[in-house]
């Protein structure tokens, strides 16, 4: 059995990891080449970093990761520190760590296992057979600078793993367009050298204001990544009337201008330019099975409406996509049917995971959209230390699966009364406290 992975970010090499360890001949095609960057805030929650644990990646201090106490809220004129929840389904802590090293990480982990991994190939293409059933891919072979050296090769598989992130042409080349019913968001974010680059806390700003003055549906942050740098960026939704209308990296600009001198968020200290990516939220693309094809991350529009978090889901994608092609492969003495049965579970899987947060998230999305309750929300929330940290497991979606905590009751209660997000096929699994996979 062969699996061939399109992309090599934090859903790609998660997958390949798993797939590799369960000797599962895995390929992985990256464009670039590593260390490469990613337009990101650099953040990882507590939900991150249990995929993180449960690949057995190491994350030690001495290699550049930062561990942090909890989030750090801005608004109002009021100041709020939120530790981390102590839960038995998730570590106690969050981690800064740039994707530069991030993703280099986890590439070189999942090719340790035994995974492929061939950067410079520039996927172009799915490959279909007459039945309609993906079968491979079309890449071009770029030189070391990314251009096309005019070579392209054919790669075969059983199973492909769209985790191209959100221009995903493979997915773009099956006609699989995302859906304008979901949230889209946009992030910009650039470096400053600081002298707050070991701060203990991720920082959140919730006022962003527009031109008018009115606050944008998104957050401003500041994450010291330890190397004497601070990652400072902004995320907005597309649920104001101001998106599309602002130049965001301008609203970056401003923003950080009015920060106090001593924090250096200024021209002569910014490293690198300022850089933006679209945020494809709440399921955006689907079906996230195709016969032969499984979308991950951010191909499938797995980044939460709520907080724009993308790694934990595009980590957490890719490790039930490999449980389900290890089942798949136990199955692929019945039959082709029964094989691709299987493979179809994995959207079930998913839409059950994290269909009913993601709803969620698209309704909260439209509210802050309304700058008179965003403003009422900061409002009453801010000072009210017990609400916010009850908001925060929410964004987060910070709860342990049988918890009988006032907090995860009601919590868990809300998801069930919202209906799952995405029109999928396949069987609903049971949500069960995650571990590390199992697979033969």
């Amino acid at each position: 059995m062969e699996v061939l992975i399109v992309g090599a970010g934090p859903a790609g090499s998660t997958a390949a990891y798993y797939l590799a360890k369960a000797g599962i001949k895995t390929t992985v095609l990256e464009k670039t080449a590593f260390p490469r960057e990613k337009v990101c805030g650099d953040g990882l929650t507590p939900r991150a970093v249990r995929e993180i644990q449960l690949l057995g990646l190491p994350h030690t201090e001495a290699a550049g990761w930062r561990r942090n106490k909890g989030l750090r809220l801005i608004a109002g004129g009021r100041s709020l520190e939120l530790p981390w929840p102590e839960l038995s389904d998730f570590p106690g802590y969050g981690l800064i760590r740039t994707r530069l090293g991030f993703d280099e990480a986890l590439a070189r982990h999942a090719a340790a296992a035994g995974a492929t991994v061939l950067e410079h190939h520039s996927v172009a293409s799915a490959l279909r057979n007459d039945a309609g059933r993906v079968t491979g891919v079309r890449a071009h072979v770029l030189d070391g600078a990314g251009r096309k050296t005019g070579e392209s090769r054919d790669f075969h598989a059983d199973v492909v793993l769209a985790a191209d992130g959100n221009s995903t042409r493979t997915a773009l080349s099956l006609g699989i367009e995302k859906r304008d019913d979901r949230p889209l968001g946009v992030a910009v974010r650039t470096y400053f050298a600081s002298q707050r680059h070991e701060d203990d806390w991720m920082e959140g700003w919730l006022e962003l204001p527009d031109k008018a003055g009115n606050p944008l549906p998104g957050y401003g942050w500041v994450f010291g990544v330890g190397d004497g740098t601070s990652n400072v960026g902004l995320g907005i939704l597309n649920s104001s009337s101001s998106f599309g209308k602002l130049d965001y990296k301008q609203v970056l600009r401003d923003w950080t201008a009015g920060m106090p001198a001593e924090w250096g968020f200024t021209e002569e200290n910014q490293v690198g330019q300022i850089r933006g990516a679209a945020l494809p939220m709440g399921f955006n693309r689907t079906p996230h099975y195709s016969p032969g094809l499984l979308l991950l991350g951010d191909a499938g529009g797995m980044v939460s409406p709520f907080n724009g978090e993308g790694i934990s889901y595009a980590m957490e994608s890719a490790r039930y996509a490999a449980e389900v092609i290890a089942g798949a492969r136990r199955e692929a003495g019945a039959g082709p049917a029964a094989f691709d049965n299987t493979l179809a579970g994995y959207a079930g899987i998913i839409r059950a995971k994290w269909g009913s947060h993601f709803t969620l998230g698209r309704v909260f999305a439209q509210l802050i959209g309304k700058p008179a309750v965003m403003k009422l929300a900061l409002r009453t929330g801010m000072p009210v230390p017990v609400l916010m940290r009850f908001v925060v497991r929410m964004l987060a979606n910070l709860t342990d699966e049988g918890g009988r905590g006032f907090e995860d009751r009601v919590i868990h209660l809300l998801e069930r009364l919202a209906p799952p997000a995405a029109n999928q096929t396949g069987s609903v699994a049971a949500a069960g406290k995650p571990s590390a996979p199992t697979i033969s």
